[in-house]
């Protein structure tokens, strides 16, 4: 319990539960001397809790009698956004996330006005979000702490093992992450290599921050650069392909997963690279709209051998 601010209101949940503590107790469960748990007492008093004290052996801290805080207020709309977020979260299947999230839920209920929490409670066992199809879910091991690091511009030095490259030591502005397909990513300036880089969390395997700080570029948009990383990898076919529908059905079909989608025309243009036409083909046989590949040509006859199979498969 470092944050200061984690302390206070730690401070604050000891006195609702525990009614009169005295200064000895209080600092010994939050880990601080006498001086600062004065200093978050008086931190309280600013914020308008009222409090008392009493001196002597039997003295102590307490909230003054008859004292409670008030529920926590939402609109219908706002328990609404926060209901269907929690869901979203648990959609996502992160395993080491749920125990967290029943516990924000439960918190959240505990502190609501009776019919918001009845909403909560019908929205949490009526509703199913089917997400889209992706692979098994990674961890978050890194997450909270490049999340930081983002927020307050602080450079951090990694160990990472990257699948061809093997396991080096980087030093990173972390600008953003993206969870995607399963999968979450840092996009940042690597000094190592002197680009913009993005970094899967699952292959880090050290992390440290460093006493640096950096200033993001104001119009970095970090799923937009790792969406452009992944269609430029460098594999053997450049592929590009007109799908016949709109941006939003195609993001929630597979050519969302491995490249670029741009509005074209009256549809939308996917350019990526792949080593498996064959593979490929069969994705966008699979597609529930029209398309048409632009290049290569090579994948044109991959597709046109997946459909004589599907005509074989029916006679």
């Amino acid at each position: 319990m470092t944050n200061p601010t984690t302390r206070v209101l730690a401070l604050l949940e000891l006195l609702q539960s525990h009614g009169q503590v005295s200064g000895s107790e209080l600092a010994r469960r939050l880990g601080v001397d006498g001086r600062t748990l004065r200093r978050y007492i008086s931190t309280l008093e600013e914020l308008g809790i009222p409090l008392t004290s009493e001196r002597g052996r039997h003295g102590g801290y307490r909230l003054v009698a008859g004292f409670k805080l008030p529920p926590m207020m939402f609109t219908p709309e706002e328990t609404q956004a926060i209901s269907l977020g929690l869901l979203a979260a648990r959609s996502l299947e992160l395993a080491e996330t749920t125990p967290a999230l029943e516990s924000a839920q439960a918190k959240l209920e505990r502190v609501m006005p009776t019919h918001l929490k009845r909403r909560v409670r019908a929205l949490s066992e009526s509703v199913t979000l089917v997400m889209p199809r992706r692979p098994v879910a990674s961890d978050t091991t890194w997450l909270a702490e490049l999340a930081d690091a983002a927020q307050v511009r602080q450079r951090v030095r990694l160990t990472y093992a990257a699948e061809q490259a093997g396991v080096s030591q980087r030093e990173v502005d972390p600008y953003g992450l993206v969870y995607r397909w399963g999968l979450w990513y840092m996009s940042g300036w690597c000094h190592l290599r002197q680009a913009l880089r993005s970094f899967r969390l699952d292959r880090i395997q050290a992390l440290e921050p460093v006493g640096s700080h950096f200033v993001r570029p104001s119009d970095f948009d970090a799923a937009e650069h790792l969406n452009s990383s992944i269609a430029n990898l460098p594999r053997a076919f450049a592929v590009e392909v007109h799908l016949h529908t709109d941006l939003h059905s195609a993001s929630n079909e597979w050519g969302a997963a491995v490249g670029m989608l741009v509005p074209h025309g009256q549809g939308v243009r996917l350019s990526t690279r792949t080593d498996y036409l064959t593979w490929f083909a069969r994705q966008l046989v699979r597609l529930p709209f029209d398309f048409q590949v632009i290049q290569p040509d090579a994948l044109r006859l991959a597709v046109r051998e997946q459909a004589e199979r599907l005509l074989r498969l029916t006679q």
